[in-house]
Order: C-alpha cells, then sequence, then structure tokens
C-alpha cells in the first residue's frame, strides 16, 4: 500500500525504541522518541589533559542541517567522555562542499573524520557499498534502521575494513533522509521522465535506473545545483525535503514540483581515517566509537523530525507536491527490482539483498 511521507515518518516514530546501533563499533541505541534526546552532552567527567583533536568534516553549510547537528554532538560527547582528553575541530561544508573532494582529504589524513555518500568506496573496489544506492531497497524509515543497526550493517562494515586493508573504517550510518523528484513539470510515473535531464549521483546503478525511467542523466556539483536548476541546465534533480529546501531548490525554476516518489530511504557513512584511528591508544578509539554513536543517534533523530517541516516550508513557498499516494509506485518499482537482483548476483551480495527484504 502507498504511503504520503507523514504516514512514512508516524510508522518509523513508533518502531524507532526497537532502533539500536550495532553497525561498525557503535552500540548505542537508537531513539527517535526525540523529546528526550538531548543533543549536547551530559556534564564532563574528571578533566584531563587533552591528548588528541580530531578533525570532522562533511558538505552541508547550513547551521540547521542535521549534519552540523551531529557533529556537534560528536564533538561535545567527545570532550565528555574523554573528560577533556579530546576535542574535535568541525568542518560544517568549509573544508569542501564536494563529497569527492572530502574523501580524497580522509583518504590522505587531512580529514581524520568524514560524511560522505557510500558510493565514494567503489573507487577503493568496495563494490558492494553501491547496495546502498539501489532504489526501492527500503520502505521506511523503519525498515532503513532496522537493516542498518542489524547484522547487514555490522557485516558491510567489516567488509569495508577488510577490503581497504583498514585504511577506511565505518563509524556509523547516518541518514539524509527519504529522496523525491523534483523538477520543471510534475511526474506520476516513470513515463513522465522521457527525454528529461535529471541531476543524480554518479553510481552506477542509480545511472541504470533512471535510464530505465526514459531520464539523461546528469552530473552536477551540489554547491551549484540551485544555479543549473534555475537557468535550465537540468530538467530536474532528486534529494530530500530538508537538503533541498535549505538550498532553496524548490524555489529555482526547474526545481518547483515535487513528487513523492521516496525512491531512496538515504545512507550517509560515517568514516574514518584507519591510520588515524589505529594509532590511537583503546581508550581514545573508546571515546571516538562512543561520540560517534552518539552523533548517529542525534543526526538521525534530526532528520526524521525536520522531514515534515521541511515539506510544510516548501510547499509556504509555493513549491507544488504530488504525493506518494498520487504516484505510480508499482511502476518505478518494477524497473527498480531487476536492478537489485542483477547487483546483487553480480557483487555476491544476494544475502545481503535477501536481509534487506526480509
Amino acid at each position: 500500500m502507498k504511503k504520503n511521507l507523514k504516514s512514512v515518518i508516524a510508522a518509523a516514530l513508533m518502531l524507532s525504541a526497537a532502533f539500536s546501533m550495532h553497525a561498525a563499533r557503535a552500540g548505542k541505541v537508537i531513539s527517535r522518541d526525540s523529546a528526550k534526546t538531548k543533543t549536547s552532552a551530559s556534564k564532563k567527567t574528571e578533566s584531563r589533559s587533552l591528548e588528541i583533536t580530531v578533525s570532522l568534516a562533511h558538505n552541508q553549510t547550513a547551521d540547521d542541517n542535521p549534519y552540523t547537528f551531529g557533529a556537534k554532538a560528536f564533538k561535545d560527547k567527545l570532550e565528555q567522555v574523554s573528560g577533556g582528553g579530546a576535542t574535535a575541530t568541525l568542518y560544517n561544508g568549509t573544508m569542501s562542499e564536494d563529497e569527492g573532494e572530502l574523501f580524497k582529504k580522509l583518504q590522505s589524513g587531512e580529514a581524520n573524520i568524514v560524511v560522505i555518500s557510500p558510493g565514494y568506496l567503489t573507487s577503493l573496489g568496495v563494490a558492494e557499498v553501491d547496495i546502498f544506492s539501489l532504489n526501492y531497497l527500503f520502505n521506511n524509515f523503519a525498515h532503513w534502521g532496522k537493516v542498518l543497526d542489524g547484522p547487514f550493517g555490522s557485516e558491510l562494515a567489516g567488509i569495508v575494513n577488510q577490503k581497504t586493508n583498514g585504511k577506511i573504517q565505518i563509524l556509523g550510518y547516518w541518514s539524509a533522509g527519504v529522496r523525491n523528484y523534483y523538477g520543471k513539470k510534475p511526474i506520476h510515473s516513470p513515463k513522465d521522465l522521457k527525454g528529461m535531464t535529471i541531476r543524480i549521483g554518479s553510481s552506477p546503478v542509480q545511472q541504470q535506473f533512471w535510464k530505465g525511467c526514459g531520464a539523461i542523466p546528469a552530473s552536477v556539483g551540489w554547491g551549484v545545483l540551485y544555479d543549473a536548476l534555475n537557468t535550465g541546465k537540468v530538467d530536474s534533480a532528486e534529494n530530500d525535503y530538508t537538503n533541498m529546501s535549505l538550498k532553496n531548490h524548490h524555489k529555482a525554476k526547474n526545481g518547483k514540483y515535487i513528487c513523492e516518489t521516496e525512491h531512496d530511504f538515504t545512507t550517509r557513512l560515517m568514516l574514518v581515517n584507519g591510520d588515524f584511528f589505529n594509532k590511537l591508544t583503546p581508550s581514545q578509539k573508546k571515546w571516538i566509537e562512543q561520540a560517534a554513536a552518539y552523533a548517529t543517534q542525534v543526526e538521525r533523530q534530526k532528520t526524521f523530525e525536520q522531514a515534515s517541516g521541511s515539506k510544510a516550508k516548501t510547499i509556504a513557498e509555493g513549491a507544488v507536491v504530488v504525493e506518494n499516494s498520487d504516484i505510480d509506485t508499482a511502476a518505478f518499482k518494477a524497473i527498480a527490482l531487476p536492478i537489485q537482483d542483477e547487483f546483487a548476483k553480480k557483487n555476491g551480495m544476494e544475502r545481503f539483498l535477501k536481509m534487506a527484504r526480509q
């Protein structure tokens, strides 16, 4: 049965108490009972002299972006659990708005921790992470959280660690909301996309999906996407309500119509440079793991909280919304599911796909 964004979030809120952060090393329960969770860390423990400073970077510049809340939570918790033995320098979009650049800085050690799209790890031979680029893999936020916080997430973290020889390690799975189409005209089914350019990521399976819908994939940097939509360089794009509205994409000439395809409950990886992490003492590693688990909790919570408010904001500012109940989801899934099967078979991910579908 089709659900609009409001009902999806409501269902996720009821199920959120079951979330627990098993991915990588995080062991914190992830709660969406937002009223009881604070973004600031509790009172500091016994103080000590500063031992390490950790740099954390992501590509979002807005002060009220969930990434920014997550980064601040990491810093606060790190200082609290270490008793002042560790702190963090935060780069909220100031190191780069380009995730590819951030990944390079992580590899070089210029950034100790980054939050980026999983697909960048494919350049290191970790093709398995592109499973997160498969559209219609998850049904709602509750499904997404349950899968990632179980064996699926922890085993995938192990694959990343093994295939990069410990150079890159997953600290947590962050959310970037649920992605929808937005563009110069409304759509209801794949046939409405024929001949339209759409800004998407570089993942091969994403390219395959949108081409299957009849669209023409376009590569445009996040920082310049508003101009591309406003000048007509691209006809459309896809993202979640919060991120697209914070960049005013709904105010661009080709961003007015938002159609709730809900094709991607999006995962972002909180990654740490292995060379940096492996040189730390056991206590210092534990500080970072605890701070990462807490930051993941806060970032997810903020993402879920802001979804409905961001939708209301876009409508108030002139966007026209086609809700999920008016989208031919079955037609989109008919294109997506064979791509999922093909990807799983090619990359030995049949068991992971089965875990997600169950």
